[in-house]
């Protein structure tokens, strides 16, 4: 809350030269704020599966049930498997989505992809690299693996000894002990640790005609670690924007026999690109030990705190409460006249 009341200037709603357009004196500012929590998957259900190959040149297939919807999960379910291999991302070669050949994965939905298919691709990558470290003890006549260290595409022993990714999958599969270095491993949990959000609007009303513009959005979000920043400040920017038609204008009308009076998009009231406020997305690590390099959901909580947040940001401006979405200048007009 901190971080996002200094992003927005929250002190400014005490300033009345700030509350008022001297040049539209029918326009009126507001701030609002509002706070909330999601949650990470569904416990004891949620169940994702991931299998790794090792190849000749020591790059690696991941194969994910997990399907990317334009999250960047594939991108995010390759950095964990690089991470825990000690490769770099250009050698992870993932599949997904594709059931015929794929592990299983109760689906991307339930804020769930990062922390249940990562937690399944972890598993797997951490089985791969025991693996690897076992072929290359054998290969440097080491009797334990515990001192062996795998970065950079290699495998480092303490005497500075080492040998390369590529050694130890042609070693493993034409020299001795012949093995295809592979693993498999699913990921449920019963855990559902929440992500917690605080979400700031700043608005102009116009007190004419009661039309409500957003100017800007700001949000602050403890999503754990993020494994890949921009993409989770991404993912809470397009959050924020689609929550912001769900405040302010989006609406399914029917009649009195129940029918749709929305056939259209002409008549489905959907922000336009030049209708956008300014947005910004702010990250406040935490460590969230259940999750993969301590992960947890950031898919669905930037939708939660926008329509409050601009609700309260009206309440601010002109002082009349709307507990009805979408906040429509006709509402808020009719609220202004029986002030």
């Amino acid at each position: 809350m901190a971080q996002g009341a200094a992003a927005i200037a929250w002190d400014k709603k005490d300033d009345p030269a700030w509350r008022v357009d001297p040049a539209r004196p029918y326009i009126r500012r507001g701030l609002g704020a509002a706070v909330c929590m999601h949650g990470t998957a569904i416990p004891g259900m949620d169940m994702g599966a991931a299998s790794i190959k090792m190849n000749d040149d020591g790059s690696f297939n991941v194969l994910v049930g997990g399907t990317d919807l334009g999250t960047g999960s594939d991108t995010v379910l390759a950095q964990i498997a690089a991470e825990t291999l000690g490769a770099p991302l250009n050698d992870i070669i993932i599949y997904s989505s594709d059931t015929d050949f794929t592990p299983f994965d109760t689906g991307a939905y339930a804020s769930s992809t990062t922390y249940i298919s990562g937690g399944a691709v972890k598993k797997a990558a951490e089985q791969v690299r025991d693996q690897i470290l076992a072929r290359a003890a054998l290969m440097l006549k080491l009797d334990a693996v515990d001192d062996l260290s795998l970065r950079n595409r290699q495998v480092t022993a303490p005497d500075g000894r080492s040998v390369t990714l590529a050694d130890v999958a042609l070693h493993s599969l034409h020299v001795a002990d012949h093995q295809q270095i592979m693993a498999t491993a699913s990921h449920m949990s019963m855990h559902s640790p929440p992500p917690f959000g605080a979400q700031y609007a700043e608005v102009e009303v116009d007190t004419q005609t009661g039309q409500v513009t957003t100017t800007k959005l700001i949000m602050a979000v403890d999503c754990g670690t993020a494994i890949n920043p921009r993409t989770a400040e991404g993912q809470i920017e397009g959050g924020m924007v689609q929550a912001l038609g769900y405040a302010l204008c989006e609406e399914m009308v029917y009649d009195e026999a129940g029918r749709s009076l929305a056939t259209r998009f002409g008549d489905y009231r959907i922000l336009q690109a030049d209708e956008m406020p300014e947005v910004q997305a702010i990250l406040v690590p935490t460590y969230e030990p259940s999750g993969p390099y301590g992960a947890k959901a950031v898919a669905e909580i930037p939708m939660d705190g926008v329509a409050p947040a601009i609700a309260n940001a009206v309440y601010d401006a002109v002082g009349v409460r709307i507990r009805d979405l979408p906040i429509t200048p006709e509402k808020v007009w009719k609220a202004l006249q029986s002030e």
